[in-house]
């Protein structure tokens, strides 16, 4: 495992420089080995999640409450905003409609030789995680974005020997007008232009220019085989020190995190046809919780299960917050889109730069229904487009959507979260509550 000094964090304000200008010799955009760096969260370099307001425990009685977190983005792309649905969200009518879409699949991903191997473990009782990170390690890289006097930095994950490789929308989205850089794990590198982005999923393609012919492409697993509790461990270029590896477990499957740009205030129907504001400007993922520890730079690494299988795209965290001077990072709730989605809309980026988004066809809001007599939260219906697939199948204004395919539906984050998680013609399974009774309903989404 190597490790580079770097940037402290991948996101500085504007009118900064990751690292300072480039030294003879050395690659513009890459971070100069020996040069010292200012303490993380320091000046020159500004915390890359903002403060936001302390949680506070809630109320006997009453449910837990979001948990906000803030990232921020490249000078000139606006700050995320990730808002956590932690626990169950309760309240009828409160929270942002949101009509239903998300992003689907086609195109194949051509793969080559080399795939990484999965680990085969010597001893169950225990994992080896030095075997592991050896075997994964040379199929994730880090990404260096030079845009002006502003930078970014991220990692990714190789998708194929043609040198396609995986990373999050947010790293890359300066990179049009500007240089990247990848540098493998043997600290070669090489430019790289964009292939395809999804912001409304926070992915996006990459490709090596003129790539080796030994690369080493990530195995993916198998995202449904993934329980709660596994071991896992992330692997990315957190802070501008590559290769660095983390061990936890999943802490949590089919997490809601939304995020949106700051610019948004109090967005409406963020996903809703003819709405200013659409799926590019906010995300919401099915997430994978992990307690392994993700900073600033691990954004589009791998998170991969004891057999060196990738399993999630490591892309956000949550953080406390508290005063606008106090250091932001890792505190143990880290966040990954399934590996499932990433290969899917990948998968289509590279077949055609863009990907579709399949559409449910309502708008809703937090609720509460009754399942065998007993109240539960789930997502609210406040309308129906005619013709989608969820006025075909038979859904009406007033139903409570309480689970998707045997998933809680904890509210309408919730709901778009699953949604957003399918492809274009899965057919899907909602229980929905109405007038104090419950019934399956299957809905096939359709792309748009």
């Amino acid at each position: 495992m190597s490790e580079r000094p770097g940037s402290p964090s991948f996101e500085p304000p504007a009118g900064s420089s990751p690292s300072g200008p480039p030294q003879a010799g050395q690659p513009a955009g890459q971070p100069q080995a020996g040069r010292a760096q200012a303490p993380y969260g320091q000046p020159p370099y500004a915390e890359p999640w903002q403060a936001s307001p302390q949680w506070q425990p809630p109320a006997p009685g009453q449910a837990p409450g979001p948990l906000q977190t803030r990232r921020r983005t490249r000078n000139g792309s606006g700050r995320l905003v990730a808002l956590v649905l932690v626990g169950a969200l309760l309240g009828g009518g409160v929270g942002s409609a949101a009509t239903l879409a998300v992003t689907g699949t086609g195109g194949q991903v051509v793969q080559g030789g080399g795939t990484t191997t999965p680990v085969v473990q010597g001893n169950g009782n225990a994992v080896d995680w030095a075997t592991v990170a050896k075997s994964v390690e040379p199929a994730v890289v880090s990404i260096t974005v030079s845009s002006g006097s502003s930078g970014a930095q991220g990692s990714g994950v190789i998708l194929d020997v043609q040198g396609h490789i995986a990373t999050n929308n947010h790293v890359v989205s300066g990179g049009q007008n500007g240089q990247i850089q990848v540098t493998l794990n043997n600290n070669t590198i090489y430019n790289a232009t964009i292939v395809g982005t999804d912001p409304g999923t926070d992915l996006a393609v990459i490709k090596m220019t003129d790539p080796p012919k030994d690369l080493t492409p990530i195995a993916f697993g198998d995202v449904s085989k993934v329980a709660v509790g596994d071991p896992v461990m992330a692997i990315g270029n957190p802070l501008g020190l590559s290769g660095s590896v983390t061990t936890g477990i999943v802490s949590a499957l089919h997490r809601p995190v939304r995020s949106s740009t700051s610019e948004q205030q109090q967005p409406q129907s963020p996903f809703s046809q003819g709405q200013n504001q659409t799926a590019d400007s906010t995300v919401v993922t099915d997430a994978i919780q992990t307690s392994a520890a993700i900073n600033p730079g691990n954004s589009g690494g791998a998170l991969v299960n004891a057999s060196g299988q990738l399993i999630g795209l490591t892309s956000s965290i949550a953080t406390l917050g508290g005063s606008s001077g106090s250091q932001s990072g890792n505190i143990g709730i880290g966040f990954a889109i399934r590996a499932d989605q990433v290969r899917s809309v990948t998968q289509e980026l590279i077949a055609k730069g863009s990907a579709t988004t399949p559409l449910l066809g309502v708008t809703t809001a937090d609720g509460v229904g009754t399942v065998d007599g007993q109240q539960v939260v789930g997502a609210e219906v406040k309308s129906v487009t005619s013709g989608s697939p969820a006025a075909q199948a038979g859904i009406t204004e007033g139903d409570v959507i309480t689970a998707m395919d045997g998933v809680p539906i904890t509210g309408s984050v919730s709901l778009a979260a699953r949604v957003r998680s399918q492809q274009v013609g899965d057919a899907v399974t909602l229980d929905v509550s109405r007038n104090g009774g419950t019934r399956q309903v299957k809905v096939t989404l359709v792309g748009r």
